[in-house]
């Protein structure tokens, strides 16, 4: 192989490593990390509920009342969690909370968790007050997958691959903190990752 050829070969390969590192090289940020089952160094907790992890990489709480709350702030964002959750579960995940002290629905937004809410279209799949789950689905008894885009003043939400909020509007928390959420039944998150939009 001559020097040319050998030149040529290096770009060749060198141009192809770069295509092969996909969207990030494209432009788009890599995803974060925020719980992968094993530690909850990303995290602190609030209020009394009984966090702890336990076997099969998951946290779990089914005592008391209280969320885990990201030790960062996020604004517009793309973030996949997923969690196991009882049919009797009261859950959510709490997105741009103001107040990482004490977290709420009116100083947060909440992504709901709840299969058996007394208005179901307000429950799992829904961002309470803000947009009602169409088609409303349950979460209980089996792993499940969110999908929750927040992109300036407009959000969705997907549940195991079935869009539950499109397009939704609201521009009362620009950013803040993100926020799990236990307060009744037996709820599990095992990964939840972030990457910055």
């Amino acid at each position: 192989m001559n020097r040319r050829t050998a030149i040529a070969a290096g770009l060749v390969l060198a141009g192809a490593a770069v295509l092969w590192q996909g969207p990030v090289a494209m432009g788009e940020t890599a995803w974060t990390t925020l719980f992968d089952g094993s530690q909850l160094n990303e995290w602190n907790p609030i209020g009394n509920a009984n966090w702890r992890l336990v076997e099969g990489g998951a946290v779990q709480a089914d005592v008391g009342n209280g969320f885990l709350v990201s030790k960062q702030e996020y604004g517009d964002f793309e973030l996949k969690a997923e969690f196991w959750v009882d049919t009797t579960a009261n859950s959510g995940v709490f997105i741009r909370a103001t107040d990482p002290t004490k977290v709420t629905a009116t100083n947060a937004y909440e992504v709901n968790i709840y299969d058996t809410r007394p208005d179901p279209s307000y429950g799992t799949g829904a961002i309470v007050s803000v947009a009602k789950a169409q088609p409303v689905l349950k979460a209980g008894n089996r792993w499940n997958t969110y999908e929750i885009v927040a992109r300036g003043d407009t959000f969705t939400v997907t549940l195991n691959g079935v869009r539950t909020v499109d397009g939704a509007k609201d521009t009362a928390h620009p950013k803040g903190h993100i926020a799990l959420q236990y307060a009744a039944g037996i709820v599990k998150f095992r990964k939840v990752e972030i990457r910055p939009l």
